[in-house]
């Protein structure tokens, strides 16, 4: 599941994947108002199956990460940490299987 929140403290439109477990999987930039925020679902909804759009990152304290990218390059979410690269992996898993049938909720 989607789910779409505004931010208290800058005002900016953000959304959350989530997995079946309620653990969020993929997380966004922060939009000047809802509709980009609307848009940058569905782009995350039309590129999760495409494995070329992972950009797999290691960060310099050894944790696994990953960004999803739209067709013009553009980061339209983010993963949190992994400790193991087959966590990360896991978690692109997840992004394809869930992200383009989920429903959005806005908070």
């Amino acid at each position: 599941m989607f789910e779409l929140f505004q931010s208290e403290k800058n005002q900016k439109h953000y959304f959350n994947l989530k997995a079946k477990n309620g653990q969020v999987i993929l997380s966004s930039q922060g939009y000047s108002d809802i509709s980009g925020a609307k848009n940058g679902i569905e782009s995350v909804k039309t590129n999760a199956a495409d494995d070329s759009k992972f950009e797999r990152k290691t960060a310099k304290n050894g944790q696994f990460h990953f960004n999803l990218k739209a067709a013009n390059g553009q980061i339209i979410g983010s993963s949190e940490m992994y400790t193991s690269e087959a966590g990360m992996e896991n978690g692109i898993a997840s992004v394809k299987k869930n992200a383009p049938g989920a429903d959005t909720k806005e908070k």
